[in-house]
């Protein structure tokens, strides 16, 4: 761990009280000039650290950075095997996990960047990732002897825990379009990308890349025009450590569910969170459009749509939207 980490430690488990350079010296072994270079490096990160004389160092109160040990804190027990780094800029987490992946890296490895510029989502679509605004997070997964459609399940999986997560930190209801958004106050505020890599010789999931977006705060300037109608973010002002308590509760949620034997729980949730059953929907395959209704979501998280010519059909994947 580096200095100025052990330093970020020492703040935030003091968090609002000052911790003056002298003590921080001693706790840490250095002189009080590599505190003072620990706190502008800090500073430099995004932490906002108050510095007055004969007092020391404070870490405000209203903070809200993105950090393995503040993202640690708030972990359960059903995560101790996760291995968390966290990155200020990548191209997409899910990309660079996947490499990662390919190498042999282990499951319950984590991802965590600041800001992405070739963030993705489903389709091919770019997923906007500005810096400091949200959460982007991939995990990875290596299920034992799990054919490629029970991808499906870890993307409803994603969906159930983060919208938990979600309502339970803005006190705002979450629902989920099926199969991957979640959204609050009828706009988007998170979207999931689950990508598999199969074992061609058995058949069976190498592994899965579980990618997450969380837009946390809207960005200063507002989202792009593309979405500006559409996207919305879970906290209207700064929340203190929202960003690691939406972190590390969408982990504990998803990884309780994950490594259950028993599905019927989350199935339940995502039937209930899951606001288009009931409603009029318009299914989309290879650029045509077949109207119907969404009756229900089943056991195995397909969708089941009842068409207007009579027919229904139970659907693993593809893209749906309201007919309004």
């Amino acid at each position: 761990m580096k200095t100025k980490e052990k330093l970020l430690h020492i703040l935030e488990t003091n968090k609002n009280h000052w911790v003056s350079g002298e003590e921080a010296a001693g706790m840490l072994s250095i002189s009080r000039t590599a505190v003072w270079k620990a706190v502008m490096s800090l500073r430099n990160d995004g932490y906002v650290i108050d510095a007055v004389q004969n007092k020391g160092y404070r870490l405000t109160s209203e903070a809200d950075e993105l950090s393995e040990l503040g993202i640690w804190k708030y972990l359960g027990p059903e995560c101790r095997n996760l291995d968390i780094h966290l990155l200020t800029e990548v191209e997409s987490t899910n990309v660079l996990l996947r490499q990662k992946a390919d190498t042999g890296c282990p499951e319950g490895t984590v991802l965590i960047a600041s800001k992405q510029t070739e963030g993705r989502g489903r389709h091919g679509r770019r997923f906007y990732s500005p810096a400091d605004t949200g959460i982007y997070m991939s995990l990875l997964l290596r299920p034992e002897r799990i054919a490629p459609e029970y991808s499906l399940r870890l993307t409803t999986i994603a969906a159930a825990a983060a919208s938990e997560t979600i309502e339970l930190a803005s006190g705002k209801a979450a629902s989920i379009k099926w199969v991957n958004d979640v959204f609050v106050e009828n706009k988007k505020v998170c979207g999931i990308l689950t990508e598999g890599s199969m074992n061609m010789e058995t058949g069976h999931l190498d592994s899965v890349v579980l990618g997450i977006g969380i837009n946390v705060y809207e960005p200063e300037k507002g989202f792009p025009d593309d979405i500006k109608d559409t996207a919305g973010a879970v906290f209207d002002r700064v929340v203190t450590d929202g960003k690691n308590i939406l972190a590390a509760g969408f982990l504990n949620r998803f990884m309780r569910y994950y490594l259950s034997n028993d599905f019927s729980s989350y199935i339940a949730e995502y039937r209930k969170r899951c606001f288009v059953i009931g409603r009029k929907i318009e299914v989309i395959k290879q650029d045509q459009v077949y109207k119907g209704v969404a009756v229900d979501v089943d056991e195995n998280c397909r969708l089941v749509v009842q068409y207007e010519d009579g027919s229904s059909e139970r659907l693993s994947g593809g893209e749906i939207r309201l007919n309004i």
